[in-house]
Parts: C-alpha cells; structure tokens; sequence
C-alpha cells in the first residue's frame, strides 16, 4: 500500500526566476559586502576589518609595546581562527605591512625578524617572524574597556570584536590607505599627525572655516619614505578640496643634512679633478628601490641615456643611489629632469578619499568634511566614555554608602552575621540597605575590615561624587565636550610633534621649476660613424669616416648594398619598396666589429619587402619618391619620420607597383631628369612636382613598354653629368638640355651620345 505520509519533494524548492535579476540580487549583495567589510577604511578609526581584527587579536593575546614578542604565526592562528575566516597567506601580508616603516608611516605593528625591505623583497614566513603592538596601537585603541564603542559577534557567534577603535590618534589621515572594491577604490595617503591636529584644532575653533584656512596648516602627503611633492600649493589645495586629484612625488637628491639641519638637495658629491656624482637619498612612495635601479640600468643599456654612466646601489640601512655621469661636463639639471621623465624617481599618487562613514556608507569627502565627520565621530565616543564613566561611578558610591554604614554598626553587624539565619534580609530592613550594598558587605573577608575607615570611605565617595558632576557637567555642555577633545588632541600632539622622531615630517613641499624643455637627442655624444647595410638586412655602424668602398666583411652568401657616413645623432630613414619609411637612431645601431645585426630586430620590416635606399635625415630636407611605373612626387623628410617600429606609410603601391627610387633634393637644384628602360629621357621642372605627404603622385615619363630606369635632381644651367665607362673617373657634362626640356609627363627622346648603356645617371 502506499506510504500516507509522503516526503517532501526537493523539487518543491526550487524557485523559477529570471536569470538577469537572479544574478544582479546576489552580485548587488557581494558588492556591498566588498565595499563595507573589505576594501574601504572606516572613517573613525582608518581600518579595514583584517587589520582591525588583527590588532584586536594582538591585545588580547597581551602584546602590548613593554611585553615580549611572540611568534607571528600565533597572531595569525588566533585572526583566522576566531575573527577573520580567510587565508593565512593574506592576514599575514596584512599584519607585516602594519610593521613596514617604509608603507605606513606610523607603524601599528613592531616586528622582530625579517619582515621585507625596501627593494620589495617579501618577509620570513610567519613561523620565523614574531611581533607585538607599537605604542601608536595602543593609542588607537584606547578606551575600548570603558564602553565607547558597541561589541559585535565574530563570524561564528562564539566570541565579539569591536565595531570600531575609538582611540584619538587619527589613523585614516596618518597612516593613508588604498583599496579596490566593487565599482569604486580608494587612495589616500599618509599625512603628518601635527598637521591633521592644527586643521583638526582650527576646525573645532571655527566650524565655519574656509578650505583654504585649512590648507594653511595641513600642506599635504607626508609619505614614510620622504621625498618631494612637486605641485604647486594651488593643485595640492584644489585635490582636498573635492577628494579627489593627483599629486606628483620625486625622489629627493641629497647627499645628507648639513650642519643646519637642512637637506642638501642638490645632491651633487665633490670627488675631485671637477668630477662628481649625483645620490638619491630618498625614493617616491611604494617605488620598489631594486626596481627603479633596474630602470635606470635598462637606460644605460639601451644608450636611451646616453649622459649616464653608472648606476650602483650603495644603500645599508638609509637609501643610497649613485648615478654616475658621462663626464664631468653633463648638466646635472639635465640629468635629474631626465630621470624624472624616464624613471618612476616622479611618480603620480592618484589622491582619492573614499571611506565609510559613521553609518557605513562610502563616498568621497573633501579633507573639512571628512574632519568634521572625524570629530563628531571623537566627541560621541567622549560622551559614551563619560556615560559608561558615570554609571561605574554611581555602582561605586551605591557600595561606598553601604559600606560607610557597615563602619557605624560594625558590632551590631557583626551580631547580625553570628546570630541570625537570614542576616541579608535582617541588615537590609534594619539599615535600609540594597540588595547589593548587603551582599557586598557579607561578602567581605575578615581582614578587608581594616580597611573600613570611616575618612577614607568618605575622601573616596567625595572624590567620585566631583567626578560625577564634572561629567554630568560636560554631558550637558557641547563648549566643554569641545575643550576636552582640544585638550587631548594638544597632548597627542606634543607626542608626535614636530621636535620628536617619529613626528618630524619626512616629505618635503617644494613646487618644482618649470619643466626643462630639452630633446633627448641632444644627450647624444656627436661621433662620426660608417653605416653598413649587407643585401641580406644585417646593418651595423663602424666609428669614424672609413671609406665607402672598404673592403668589410660580410657573412657567407651576402654583400655589400649599402654604405654611407652619418653621425652618431643622425636618424636615420629607411625605404622600402612597399612604400613605407622606418627611422632608426644611428646612435643605438651595433657596432662592426662583427656582423652586426638584422634590420628586422629593429623594426617591423615586411619580410616580402625590399630596401631600396637608407639615408640621413635632414631638417626640412626634401626627397624626390619614384615608383618602377614613372610617378612620383616630392616629400619633406620631417614628414617620413616615424615614431614606431612599424614605420610610416608614405607610397601608396598596388600588385606591380612599387617604390623603386629615392632621391635627396639638393636645394638649387631646380629640374628633374628621369630616363626609361626604353632609354627615353625627358627633363622638367622641378616645381612641377607636388609635395605630397602620401600618395601615388603623378607621372614623370610616360611609357609604352618597361618602366623607369633612373632619375635624378640637377640645376639646369649645370647641365646633364655623368660618369664616364672604365676606371678612369672621368665626367661627361651635356650643357645643351633643351632637346630633351619637355613638360612633366611626356615620353622624351634618346638621350645624348655617350651616356651610359645601363641607363644610369
């Protein structure tokens, strides 16, 4: 029979819903769950949950700045066991990032062991490294016994952690933060604590004060690894006001302190005979000291900075960066401003002050609003201390007045307790006591009797009932509640302030001159070489001005195609017969001491393609462009110069057509002479060419059968040379032109006695 009693089916279950709006419900809640409890700092106290969990951690396992260290990988067990239910790997990196005095400013986590440097190396596992908390934490966490701010459960409701820290020490400004959420990020960096507290002050002074009152006591980032700001105080201004801006950071060139205290920033070392060397003392914010090094060591290996040198790293516990010049003569202005441009030593800090607010929400807050959003958040934790304070006083002097009247009738007391069964009930009807007041006092021990004295119990009441109304008093006195957060941010100041170590500010405010207008070229030391392009692509550049017909070395099966002498700071253009212009520094060509090295490595040459000419560029120089099929026109050379590796098209060619010619036009020359393969040669005007900057052109000779031969620019009065046949060297010149003087275009007619057969100029 079947069962009456049917289980449920799990298809019942299932819920048929739209896709789109099932999947943007559970994505909308993993945003928010990013956004509140993982990526942005919570405006009160500047942390994320993982460092507030860690620090909570920390205290309660007693690691405070006067105890001993204990192993990191205790601190770590203890996050992810009771608070925070994620990878070990990741509260780790959190908690050594806490201890780094080059990441945060004001480290909240002392360390002992390797816990990475400067050059990005990473830290000792945790089971090497041990830690404990630094006296900053602790300011950060003061007060969380005395009732300031609310208790949550842990992820597992076994345990509670606090929502916030309430200690005065402004974390989020002082020690920065970043972040990336779901749709938004954050990026704000450290700032100088007497700093935050004089705006702090001013804005308590006068809640009406203008942003720029502000920006007159708050200059700006005060990074843990120093360097320069270089914007001026207008755009620094204008990023905190809307909380959002960037802010250039450069590395400071110094050679130490002098005897005044003040940076040397030129950083310039003397070494004698006129020579010197430039050191960086101090690098931008989160640049990675190995990496920049190896920045600068590609320069100087891809001759991009040819007024370099050296690069040595000569850094111990303070940062150390040599830079050695090509000689003596180098600007070092020249240097620096080249560095700045090339190298993260300048570097942008994308400023963005995104936080949660005191009720969890995110936005971007201007550097008043975000302090006035910081006090409020400060005096409602002064006004729950002093609530929390008031109702241990009253528990206090409810077990004072008790014990007072213990002290009157101590006999009869006494009797009470020896004679009667129920002494609580009889004390409480007979001296009017509470419940608590009699409990306390049968709950004393024999030897806490001596301690009844009468002025004593009264000096201790008296003393908490001025307490009392003195808080009372400022519960009910906003002007009060305003003195007492200026009285305890004036005492925090004295301890980070601007005489002490840790508070003396580290980056410097200095707007930069205005950017050198310079050509990296110029750097180029000028040297003469030889250029050599085998047939097969292999160039090279041998130094000096050797002679063109050489006898050089080619690998087996190549020769010789091109040779020509240029300058180490020439471009030089390269022509294919695809009608495309390639450029290349003859600085950064290899050297003939072997082969040298495909043209190809160098740029994106088609490999069906041809070179039919490479030549110097010159400045307003012109070229005379010709295709086998007679046309033409005239192109500037500041036109062909191309910014990459696959050049610049500049000859439109189709299937047969192809850029056999390239000419440089010499600037009196005023004709054009070209000649076919039918040995037809006509002669033009040179203007009768356009200057076209990409294109066909149009037709220099017209023909029947074959295509162009040759052609060349000349100035007419000159006449027609050319070379004569056999090794004499000999010239033939033909002043007579006008047979051959037609216009542009036309088919032209044999050329004079005794030019050359192969119809070559």
């Amino acid at each position: 029979m079947p069962s009456t009693t049917s289980e449920p089916d799990p298809f019942d279950a299932i819920v048929d819903a739209p896709f789109d709006s099932a999947l943007s419900e559970r994505y909308l809640v993993y945003a928010l769950s990013t956004i509140t409890a993982r990526s942005l700092p919570d405006l009160r106290d500047g942390l994320k949950p993982v460092h507030r969990r860690l620090l909570w951690a920390m205290r309660q396992l007693k690691l405070n700045p006067t105890d001993a260290f204990k192993k990191s990988a205790r601190v770590v067990g203890d996050v992810i066991g009771k608070y925070h239910p994620h990878g070990d790997a990741s509260v780790y990196d959190a908690m050594v990032r806490l201890a780094q005095d080059w990441s945060l400013r004001y480290p909240l986590v002392e360390g002992q062991g390797n816990f990475g440097n400067v050059d990005g190396d990473n830290a000792a596992a945790y089971r090497y490294t041990e830690a404990r908390l630094t006296r900053t934490a602790m300011l950060l966490m003061a007060g969380l016994d005395e009732g300031t701010v609310a208790f949550v459960p842990t992820y597992n409701g076994e345990d509670e952690e606090p929502e916030i820290f309430p200690g005065l020490f402004p974390n989020l400004l002082a020690n920065g933060a970043s972040g990336i959420a779901v749709g938004m990020a954050t990026n704000i960096p450290s700032h100088n604590v007497t700093e935050i507290v004089d705006a702090t002050l001013l804005l308590i002074e006068n809640p009406a004060v203008e942003h720029a009152q502000l920006m007159e006591v708050f200059h700006g980032p005060d990074f843990p690894t120093g360097g320069v700001v270089v914007d001026s105080p207008a755009v620094i201004s204008a990023a905190y006001e809307s909380g959002r801006g960037s802010i250039r950071v450069r590395g400071r060139f110094s050679t130490g302190k002098g005897e005044d205290g003040a940076w040397e920033d030129t950083g310039i070392e003397k070494l004698g005979s006129g020579q010197w060397q430039l050191v960086v003392s101090e690098i931008p914010y989160m640049v990675q000291k190995s990496k920049l090094i190896e920045q600068i060591a590609a320069l100087i290996a891809d001759k991009k900075l040819p007024i370099l040198e050296d690069v040595r790293d000569e850094s111990d516990e303070a940062i150390r960066i040599v830079l050695v010049p090509k000689s003596r003569n180098v600007d070092p202005e020249l240097l620096k401003e080249s560095l700045y441009r090339l190298t993260d030593l300048e570097t942008r800090f994308g400023l963005n002050l995104n936080v949660l607010d005191a009720h969890r929400t995110p936005g971007v807050l201007g550097l008043k609003l975000l302090l006035q959003e910081w006090v409020i958040a400060q005096i409602d934790i002064l006004l729950r201390r002093s609530r929390h304070r008031l109702e241990k006083i009253a528990a206090r002097l409810e077990l004072l007045e008790g014990y007072i009247i213990a002290y009157l009738n101590l006999d009869r007391i006494i009797e009470i307790i020896r004679t009667e069964d129920e002494p609580k009930t009889v004390m409480m009807a007979e001296f009017g006591l509470t419940d608590r007041q009699a409990e306390a006092i049968l709950n004393m021990r024999l030897r806490s009797l001596r301690k009844l004295e009468e002025m004593e119990l009264r000096k201790e009441r008296d003393e908490l009932l001025a307490e009392k109304e003195e808080l009372e008093k400022l519960l009910d006195s906003p002007a009060r509640q305003r003195t007492r957060l200026k009285r305890d941010l004036n005492a925090l100041r004295k301890e980070y302030g601007p005489e002490t170590a840790l508070g003396r500010r580290r980056t410097s405010i200095a707007e930069a001159a205005p950017t050198r207008e310079f050509n990296m070229d110029a750097m180029i030391e000028k040297e003469p070489v030889t250029v050599i392009l085998s047939a097969k692509g292999w160039i090279r550049a041998a130094k000096g001005h050797v002679p063109l017909d050489g006898d050089f070395k080619f690998k087996e099966g190549d020769g010789p195609a091109f040779a020509l002498h240029a300058q180490t700071t020439d471009k030089l253009l390269v022509a294919a017969d695809n009608g495309r212009f390639y450029t290349l520094g003859a600085d950064k060509l290899p050297g003939a001491r072997g082969f040298g090295e495909p043209i190809r490595t160098m740029v994106d040459i088609d490999p069906e393609a041809q070179i039919v000419a490479i030549l110097p560029w010159k400045a307003k120089g012109q070229l005379l462009l010709a295709s086998n099929t007679g046309r033409g026109f005239t192109a500037e050379m500041d036109e062909l110069l191309a910014e990459t590796r696959k050049g610049r098209g500049v000859v439109s060619t189709k299937p047969g057509v192809r850029l056999t010619h390239v000419r440089e036009i010499a600037p009196e020359h005023d004709h054009v002479a070209v000649i076919g393969d039918n040995r037809k040669l006509v002669i033009f005007a040179l203007s009768e060419v356009p200057i076209l900057a990409k294109g066909q052109g149009v037709t220099l000779q017209r023909y029947k059968d074959g295509g162009m031969a040759d052609l060349v620019t000349l100035r007419f009065e000159d006449g027609l040379i050319w070379t004569m046949g056999g090794e004499s060297g000999r010239v033939r010149v033909e002043k007579d032109l006008l047979p051959w003087k037609v216009a542009r275009g036309a088919a032209g007619r044999l050329p004079p006695n005794g030019f050359p057969r192969d119809n070559k100029f």
